[in-house]
């Protein structure tokens, strides 16, 4: 255990946080662009499994351009539009092929 004497006395409140909001704001971007991940990959497994023309193309092409959509948007620190926009349109892709 550490030994606080009177000439090294403990120092309370002063922490420096600054890096810990960095890596904070860095954690939340990494799980946002997970979630949005993680609905390409829902679409495209409904693609694969109610498609009914070129399902597995479109599946497959849909998470491709998906994860790049995603790593553009992480990369430039935006608030995900791109990715966004390509997962609305995607599932509706999806959504007019199963039906």
């Amino acid at each position: 255990m550490a030994e606080h004497t009177l000439e090294h006395p403990a120092q309370h409140g002063a922490m420096d946080t600054s890096s810990h909001a960095a890596t904070y704001q860095f954690f939340l971007r990494v799980v946002v662009a997970a979630i949005i991940h993680v609905g390409f990959v829902m679409v495209a497994l409904v693609s694969f499994a109610f498609g009914h023309s070129a399902s597995v193309f479109i599946g497959f092409a849909g998470l491709i351009l998906g994860t790049l959509a995603v790593l553009i948007d992480f990369r430039s620190q935006s608030r995900y539009f791109l990715a966004l926009g390509l997962l609305a349109l995607f599932a509706l892709i999806t959504a007019i092929n199963v039906s």
